[in-house]
């Protein structure tokens, strides 16, 4: 590949895309982004947003890669769907992370357990490809940079973590409020919390207000840093948890959708203190669990799936996937994206 496109609809696509990007660039590739405006503050100053249409043309990316439901189908380059999770079973598996709509060329899967079922759809409707390739948003969390930043604090207490998903029929923000202002103030243990960014703004305004010696409050662009440096998560149904898992961590969980063995799942926020407790003290068949779950869902710790997403791709744009079926025409889906793509891009 010459060139390729990062498409990223939301502020949380930034770290999943980073890395892909920062492996295209090493393999000497053009780069090009394509954000709304509220993101566009955060993209770093050696990242090229293409502001127009034109732009994207002139680029002329082989590539696409996105982190979104959708992508335009009228961007030039193959569609390449990354995620922007992992599989957190919000939804019943036809209408979650495994909805069709059409839009993607290739899948690039995290692991086994999402990649079976995705083969099993690519055999039944033939226009799309799956590679099981690893996230690369999680390449810094296995391989960081010599420079990634610390959040860990010096005195060596426990740091915890807490996130929401923005689901809000099973979102914990509301509920865990007034326990979390009662543990963050507390000084036992040291606390990093974060909401989605669309989340209610004055959700997140009760949420800053928690900041104090023991709580800091980040944004979801330095969520990587956050998982990095807590010994435990707190939180809901959200993918969030898979991210955090991967690394061997116990997870608490407040009235989780399908809690499953590696989790500590707590029906009342009264719960999760001592919850946390039992977390921290790695018990074997919890920690057992845990790096069953994590092998099933991303066994890959060597920090290099973007350059497997890449290689992936080499590999459609030669055929080496064999002939794909044409994509359904999905009209509707397709005059929505392109009304949404004008919003992004005036031609």
């Amino acid at each position: 590949m010459d060139a390729c496109l990062l498409f990223a609809t939301e502020l949380y696509a930034l770290p999943i895309l980073r890395p892909l990007a920062a492996a295209a660039q090493r393999a000497g590739q053009r780069v090009g982004w394509v954000v709304p405006e509220a993101v566009t503050d955060y993209l770093r100053e050696d990242e090229l947003r293409l502001r127009s249409a034109r732009a994207v043309r002139e680029l002329a990316p082989q590539a696409v890669f996105c982190a979104a439901n959708w992508v335009p189908p009228a961007f030039p380059g193959a569609k390449v769907q990354v995620f922007h999770g992992f599989n957190a079973e919000k939804r019943e598996p036809g209408r979650g992370h495994f909805r069709l709509r059409g839009f993607f060329d290739l899948y690039c899967t995290q692991g086994p357990a999402t990649t079976a079922p995705f083969e099993a759809l690519a055999r039944e409707h033939r226009y799309f490809a799956v590679a099981e390739t690893g996230w690369p948003k999680l390449d810094p969390l296995f391989a960081p940079p010599p420079d990634a930043p610390s959040l860990r604090p010096a005195d060596g207490k426990p740091v915890a973590m807490y996130a929401a998903t923005f689901t809000e029929s099973l979102s914990s923000a509301r509920a865990m409020l007034e326990t979390l202002a009662v543990l963050t103030a507390r000084g036992d243990r040291h606390w990093l919390l974060t909401l989605h960014p669309k989340c209610d703004p004055e959700l997140i305004a009760r949420y800053r207000a928690l900041v104090g010696p023991f709580a800091r409050f980040l944004e979801s662009d330095r969520l990587l840093d956050m998982l990095r440096a807590a010994d435990v998560l707190v939180c809901d149904t959200s993918s969030v948890i898979d991210e955090f898992a991967v690394q061997l961590k116990p997870v608490v969980t407040l009235r989780n959708r399908r809690p499953k063995p590696f989790m500590l799942d707590v029906q009342e926020p009264m719960q999760v203190d001592s919850a946390i407790d039992t977390a921290l003290s790695h018990p074997p068949t919890l920690m057992q669990a845990l790096a069953e779950h994590a092998a099933a869902i991303h066994p890959y710790r060597d920090g290099r799936a973007s350059e497997r997403v890449l290689a992936a791709t080499s590999r459609l744009l030669a055929g080496g996937y064999g002939p794909l079926a044409r994509k359904p025409l999905n009209l509707w889906r397709r005059w929505q994206a392109s009304r949404d793509v004008r919003l992004l891009l005036p031609d």
